[in-house]
């Protein structure tokens, strides 16, 4: 079934973390669609994202979000918050937590965490820090009253370009552990930005909505970059999951890195838990917003290399 957003000018939409590139895409569809955005960002904020936010035509916002009135002043009247933020237990859980606080407080109904992720619902707390953050705010939401709805989009597929060590161009192979055949979720940034927008606009969403760009196996993305390079690529098993979840752990143990967001075993953990298959996004709801032209692996992998 197909759904279509309210496009009506006097929709007013508050986004978080319109700084970052999903926050800056949701920002810019919503404003294409004819929304009224209000972009806040921490008070005293030196981003170069922000005079390109203001040209765009967003209203752009300092707060302290550790003031829940002033935040709340800020958002009073909106039809929906849209979370773009990212980081650990300091945003994820305690900037999320303040400004739900406040969204709730202003009287607005709806709430889009920032989630965009694999399905972490249906994962075992312990086998990825960043998505235990997501499912420890969930509960925080859920107990809030507020109508919710989180964004699951797999594996951003832009990440394939580099900074996820599955394609790798100069061995012309396709890196994988477990089973080559265990179908994976991938969407692009754009994409999911598009889809957030659609559905910030949409006033009867249900509490999770899942989309993929493509649902490819690590075959798939073989035959993808080969297309895509022109070069015959190949698959290559590296090991078992058990063999990458000891990676994991040493990898962890050698450079920890805690503080930072990304570091290379939690990429690790996002892999092992993709292919397990637990986190398979299903059903899809990529059909309820007509409209969007999902961007594939290949085309992704193919702009990758401009």
């Amino acid at each position: 079934m197909d759904f279509k957003t309210d496009t009506n000018a006097t929709n007013f939409i508050v986004v978080a973390g319109a700084t970052g590139q999903l926050g800056g895409r949701i920002t810019h569809y919503l404003l294409q669609k004819g929304a009224r955005v209000k972009a806040i960002i921490r008070k005293g904020s030196s981003n170069p994202s922000v005079k390109s936010l203001r040209a765009t035509g967003a209203e752009v916002v300092e707060v302290d979000f550790a003031n829940i009135p002033e935040l709340a002043s800020a958002i009073t009247g909106a039809s929906c918050v849209v979370s773009a933020l990212s980081g650990l237990r300091e945003v994820i859980i305690n900037a999320q937590t303040e400004l739900l606080q406040a969204t709730v407080w202003a009287g607005v109904t709806r709430f889009i965490p920032s989630d965009y992720s694999i399905d972490y619902t249906r994962l075992q707390p312990g086998s990825n820090r960043n998505l235990d953050l997501r499912r420890e705010f969930s509960e925080v939401v859920d107990k809030s009253g507020i109508q919710a709805t989180s964004i699951l989009n797999g594996m951003f597929t832009d990440l394939l370009t580099g900074e996820a060590p599955l394609i790798v161009p100069a061995l012309k192979k396709v890196m994988y552990w477990g089973d080559a055949d265990q179908p994976l979720d991938f969407t692009t940034i754009e994409n999911t930005a598009e889809y957030t927008a659609a559905a910030a606009l949409d006033s009867g969403t249900p509490r999770y909505l899942r989309i993929a760009g493509e649902v490819a196996s690590i075959k798939d993305l073989a035959r993808a970059a080969t297309e895509a390079h022109g070069k015959a690529f190949g698959t290559f098993r590296v090991g078992g999951l058990g063999m990458l979840g000891t990676m994991i752990k040493l990898t962890r143990t050698i450079a920890p890195q805690e503080q930072e967001t990304f570091p290379a075993w939690q990429g690790m953990q996002y892999m092992h838990n993709m292919f397990t298959g637990l986190p398979k996004l299903n059903p899809l709801d990529n059909n309820r917003y007509p409209g969007i032209r999902w961007i594939s692996v290949k085309d992704m992998l193919k702009k990758g290399k401009q």
